[in-house]
């Protein structure tokens, strides 16, 4: 616990180097004509965004791993600041985000502009990618495989643990993607609960862990000062698979993964709107479950204002992250 100030402080750096950084990167995107499709078959008053510049999630991506590299790279003077389990999530971090990349390029220059890439090539890397990343947690890291909240020891989920962590981190990457449809959502929902599972690392003694969030959290408020309503850039599918992906490897890492549905109460419900949704209309033939899916744009079509959504989501948000740290101190 002696050196949660400095991984808490990180983030107060990694905001000012996104705030910085965020003003020549809206212009560079500008410059190429990045901007964002909008569906035609969503709210109306979403098409107004239309152009407005995409790919955003790199005005995250560049802090995180310069102040990851950099404080990796002060270690070799003698002073032990991070450790070698924080490379993990910001591989991960970055597998993702290319994904994501050409999944944006596409859909804004591509064949398939304004769709993107196919869902099955999507889903293909992401299940190619989140395989390797579950081997690496269990078999070279040995992270704890699955905390419970009474149990005195953690649990050793054996051949079970690659699926889980494979679905857990697939489910995440889809679940923020989902999740990121309205001014700063995304943004607040993932800073939150980055801000959670840091707090988790911290009470568990993975200060290096809990550093890598809290740069997380900082680069996302430096984002989200571009982001809210009305927002001058959005991150994504650069930056959504990339967090959602990132946040599963975190929790993952400190083996209290049960708490990712408190923890990310707001993209967990995100995808089952969407998974309900899917059902109900093939079981009725025709008939929705929601006035749309995901879940935000059933609020906004009952009546609730993007912003209102947002704040309301927000605050929801908060209470299930503390619920979830208090969990965490069952015994």
């Amino acid at each position: 616990m002696e050196n949660s100030p400095l991984a808490i402080a990180i983030s107060g750096l990694s905001f000012i180097m996104t705030v910085i950084w965020g003003e020549p990167l809206i212009r560079l995107l500008k410059a190429w004509r990045i901007g964002k499709i909008i569906r035609e078959d969503g709210p109306d008053q979403h098409m107004k965004k239309m152009g407005t510049p995409t790919m955003g999630g790199f005005m995250i991506l560049i802090p995180v791993t310069l102040l990851t590299v950099l404080f990796n790279a002060v270690s070799i003077f003698g002073f032990n600041l991070l450790g070698r389990s924080v490379l993990l999530p910001l591989v991960t971090m970055w597998a993702y985000a290319l994904l994501g990349m050409i999944d944006d390029w596409e859909g804004i220059r591509g064949p398939r502009k304004g769709l993107g890439m196919r869902a099955s090539v999507k889903f293909t890397f992401q299940v190619v990618f989140a395989i390797a990343i579950a081997f690496i947690l269990r078999d070279l890291l040995d992270v704890p495989q699955l905390i419970w909240f009474t149990a005195p020891e953690p649990i050793n989920l054996g051949v079970l643990y690659i699926p889980i962590a494979v679905f857990i981190i697939v489910g995440m990457s889809n679940a923020v993607n989902f999740t990121d449809g309205l001014d700063g959502l995304a943004g607040l929902i993932s800073a939150t609960a980055f801000m959670g599972f840091g707090l988790v690392a911290v009470i568990q003694g993975q200060i290096y862990l809990a550093r890598f969030c809290f740069s997380l959290v900082g680069a996302l408020f430096g984002f989200l000062w571009f982001n809210v309503h009305p927002a001058m850039l959005y991150m994504g599918d650069t930056g959504s698979l990339a967090l959602g992906a990132t946040l599963a490897v975190v929790a993952l890492m400190t083996g209290n993964w049960i708490i990712i549905p408190l923890l990310a109460v707001i993209p967990f419900s995100e995808a089952l709107s969407v998974v309900i949704q899917v059902l109900y209309f093939k079981a009725t033939h025709g008939k929705r479950f929601f006035k749309m899916a995901p879940l935000h744009h059933h609020f906004e079509l009952s009546g609730w204002s993007e912003t209102q959504v947002v704040q309301r989501f927000w605050l929801i948000s908060l209470v299930f992250t503390m619920l979830g740290i208090a969990l965490v101190f069952v015994e």
